[in-house]
């Protein structure tokens, strides 16, 4: 793999001793702090004028949701899954888990939910574009897809207006693939992109973190097996009941939340 590491911004790291397995890096100011913030607007901006220009996307993914426990223990609920989108209205998103494996279909007028382990589904009238749909998702049903922000045709717009912090930190590299890293902060998450170098910049590895719950939990998607264009072979989007599935309200199919229903809420400061 050819080597083009950008320049890292100055970072002053305090090295704790490996057997407290901890590394505290601080940030100082350095000159032309602006220039990196212009740059790395200008990279998250090439990825969402690129992601918009795609017809066709298809893509497979690893999550990791980060819970914790009244005792400030961390747990991971990690999924994996593949969305299939053509621009403007059609998409195809699977997640599977240990507590759930689930098929979203959406043709650009009923989106349909299946949850194979209870061989339930629900479907709702949803006309209109894929940004639509997950706008309707968040509002009117509290629920997301994968990654959704990076789906929509303007990906600037949906994650940048409420960045108050940029950092731009070089390089790195995720599944073989050489990113840019970017670090950004909000008054109520902190969140992490890798962007791929060269003329495909679509998002590696995204990373969300809460500040306002206790022990600041993430959320974290690895995006992988890549695919644009012509390589993109799905072209069905509409539920088939090969199964014989009951039909039920969408609220009352089990699988859709990636937190299983024994895992309690709370914590929140």
């Amino acid at each position: 793999m050819k080597k083009s590491f950008r320049k890292f911004p100055k970072i002053f790291a305090a090295i704790i001793p490996m057997a407290l397995l901890a590394l505290a890096v601080g940030f100082v100011t350095p000159p032309g702090a602006r220039a990196d913030e212009e740059d790395a607007k200008r990279l998250v901006k090439a990825m969402s004028d690129y992601m918009a220009a795609q017809n066709s996307i298809s893509l497979a993914y690893d999550a990791i949701l980060e819970i914790v426990t009244k005792d400030h223990q961390k747990l991971g609920l990690a999924s994996s899954g593949t969305v299939d989108m053509k621009r403007p209205d059609k998409l195809r998103a699977t997640r599977t888990g240990g507590f759930a494996d689930v098929e979203m279909l959406f043709d650009g007028k009923m989106l349909t939910l299946f949850g194979k382990n209870a061989n339930l589904y629900a479907q709702v009238e949803i006309p209109g574009t894929i940004d639509h749909l997950i706008d309707e998702l968040r509002v009117k049903y509290h629920k997301t897809l994968p990654a959704a922000d990076l789906l929509m045709t303007n990906i600037y717009d949906q994650l940048m207006p409420a960045v108050i912090d940029i950092k731009d930190l070089g390089s790195g590299v995720i599944s073989g693939v050489e990113c840019d890293h970017l670090a950004f902060r909000t008054k109520e998450v902190d969140w992490e992109i890798w962007i791929a170098h060269g003329d495909h910049p679509h998002p590696c590895r995204y990373v969300i973190t809460s500040k306002l719950i206790t022990d600041a939990p993430q959320y974290s998607i690895l995006v992988r097996e890549w695919k644009t264009g012509d390589e993109v072979t799905v072209d069905d989007f509409k539920f088939k009941n090969s199964t014989k599935a009951k039909k039920i309200d969408l609220k009352d199919i089990p699988e859709l939340n990636e937190l299983p229903k024994h895992f309690m809420t709370g914590g929140a400061k």
